[in-house]
């Protein structure tokens, strides 16, 4: 179970509920600094390192190279303690998603990604078209510091055509709307995250 005293996360002013939702009306993104306590995000950090043994390459799937992305992965379950309690973080969020849109969110997915030197994540949007489910992206960075031409960065394009650079700080949680079109720009240090959707189920058809 999450802590107790995130029951009321949302109510605490560090998290500006009603300027992310303020954001996101007008912009399709916004960023939120210093989401968690420092002993939780080192703990959430802590199981990161110890599974990076098991990430295997995103850029493959199916069976098939791709050549749009080389960062590596790992989908997150429960096995996974601490960073399951970040999605009951991003499922809270998804409720206040729900009250003000009527979005429908009903799940979310989630999984580790770790940016080696050198690797990317080339132009894409993560909901092409309203082909799937994902309504939000989120991207919450893990590693104990970033600076300033360490590239990783993600540079996205809001609902209004203008691109934002936007440095991958620890302990920052960015949040965007799936059909915008970005980008990781190349590492040029390890990079570590939780990537995850909050998406509607499929239609169920009778």
């Amino acid at each position: 179970m999450y802590p107790q005293a995130m029951s009321s996360l949302f109510t605490d002013p560090s998290w500006h509920m009603p300027h992310i939702l303020n954001d996101i009306e007008q912009h399709g993104f916004s960023l939120v600094q210093n989401i968690y306590p420092e002993q939780h995000i080192n703990a959430i950090r802590q199981e990161c390192l110890e599974n990076l043994q098991r990430f295997q390459a995103a850029s493959i799937q199916n069976g098939v190279v791709s050549t749009i992305r080389s960062d590596h992965i790992l989908w997150i379950n429960e096995d996974l303690s601490q960073a399951y309690q970040h999605i009951t973080t991003l499922n809270q969020l998804a409720q206040q998603f729900n009250q003000a849109f009527f979005w429908g969110i009903q799940d979310i997915e989630a999984h580790f990604a770790c940016y080696r030197v050198g690797e990317f994540y080339a132009l894409h949007r993560d909901n092409p078209q309203q082909k799937n489910e994902r309504i939000i992206s989120t991207v919450f960075y893990l590693h104990p510091e970033w600076q300033n031409g360490w590239g990783g960065e993600l540079r996205l394009q809001d609902k209004h055509g203008e691109w934002h650079i936007i440095l991958p700080r620890s302990n920052q949680l960015v949040i965007f709307q799936s059909d915008l079109l970005h980008e990781v720009l190349p590492a040029k240090q390890q990079r570590l995250s939780i990537t995850a959707w909050l998406r509607q189920r499929p239609a169920t058809l009778f």
